[in-house]
């Protein structure tokens, strides 16, 4: 695992840090990083047209005497940020030099996270088939199955069980992610024997999903999709803190319950400065096959309603089909297997307003294979 400690004096870090890592131990240091704070929201990220702070890419400031430390998440793309953070910082009086750590995974524009606040929503089908309707706009698209508690995305992408290579690249050793219709798949799934459970602890589970997050071989990709686990406890967290992630999308169901467990996990994203992109409600609704009516076998608006509340944009609203589930116990994605279907068009739709906001070069791909 990489060394993510401070250049500076290590002493006077153990008496500034705090639990959260956000207090200083003078009023001066406050008054300090507050005015670097704010140098840094004039710094702005032009594809979603915000600043670097308040997209959670400015992460573990420090204030230390003259100096400021600090880590930049970014994309592969966006590697001038920092350029333009320096020569922000550079208008403070006091600052002699600004340390910013580029944190980033090698070859990736894009991270997103597909979160849920309970299991059982449909987290990891929404995953694979945003991967599958991502590729048929002309995205190269990969998948991290970071849900320890069930990694079913190799079976949802028909890969079977198989060892996980390492390669030697000019990086170091690096985990071979598996590929099924054009998708780039690493999943801890595929550290254990099959049907083993993952027993993991605190320290080994903190260890492996690092490993995961920087030490695998993805190539060129425009998105990297990680499913995470539901819920919002160490495995969430360590992703968080250790991942460029730019946006997470939610999974949902419209039922109350569902919806109270997805509230959290949305205000634990917006406390530690990742934005939500939005919602995605499934099992919205049953279509019948005979009369093309819809039926809510598990109620109305729940998704609406947060999406109001919170002021989270409703991605889609995904029906329940048996070809779903029949896609995802034979390893093909509906999108790709059905593209008429109602799930492939809403899926569509969300990928193209993916492409919309992370990669406008995109947009005139997809319109041209549709």
């Amino acid at each position: 695992m990489p060394n993510h400690e401070s250049p500076f004096i290590r002493q006077s870090f153990k008496t500034a840090n705090t639990a959260d890592g956000s207090s200083e131990t003078s009023l001066a240091a406050a008054a300090r990083k507050q005015a670097a704070i704010a140098c840094l929201k004039k710094v702005i990220e032009p594809n979603l047209n915000n600043n670097i702070v308040d997209l959670g890419m400015v992460r573990n400031l420090r204030v230390v005497d003259n100096y400021v430390y600090f880590r930049l998440y970014v994309g592969v793309h966006q590697q001038d940020l920092k350029n333009q953070a320096q020569c922000s910082l550079a208008n403070l009086g006091w600052c002699k030099k600004a340390y910013i750590q580029i944190c980033t995974i090698p070859g990736v524009r894009t991270t997103l996270a597909v979160s849920s606040g309970k299991g059982g929503v449909g987290k990891s089908t929404t995953a694979v088939n945003l991967a599958a309707a991502l590729t048929k706009t002309g995205a190269k698209v990969g998948v991290l199955d970071a849900d320890i508690y069930g990694p079913n995305v190799p079976q949802m992408m028909g890969l079977g069980h198989a060892d996980v290579e390492i390669v030697k690249t000019a990086q170091g050793d690096r985990f071979k992610p598996l590929e099924a219709y054009g998708i780039k798949v690493m999943s801890v799934g595929l550290l254990a024997a099959p049907e083993h459970p993952l027993a993991w602890r605190g320290p080994v589970l903190h260890k492996i999903i690092t490993q995961f997050i920087q030490e695998v071989d993805w190539g060129d990709l425009d998105y990297l999709l990680i499913d995470l686990p539901p819920g919002t406890g160490d495995a969430q967290i360590t992703i968080i803190q250790e991942s460029p992630i730019c946006g997470v999308v939610m999974v949902t169901t419209p039922q109350q319950v569902a919806v109270s467990d997805v509230r959290r996990s949305i205000h634990m994203f917006r406390q530690v400065g990742v934005p939500v992109l939005g919602l995605v409600e499934n099992m919205s609704y049953l279509i019948c096959g005979c009369c093309g009516d819809r039926t809510s076998i598990f109620g109305t608006g729940g998704g609406m309603q947060m999406a109001a509340e919170l002021s989270v944009p409703l991605l889609g609203q995904v029906p329940i089909d048996p070809n779903i589930c029949a896609g995802g116990d034979s390893g093909q994605p509906l999108p790709l297997a059905d593209e008429a279907a109602p799930l492939s068009r809403v899926f569509e739709t969300i990928a193209q307003g993916l492409n919309n906001t992370f990669a406008p070069s995109l947009k005139s791909v997809s319109a041209a294979l549709r």
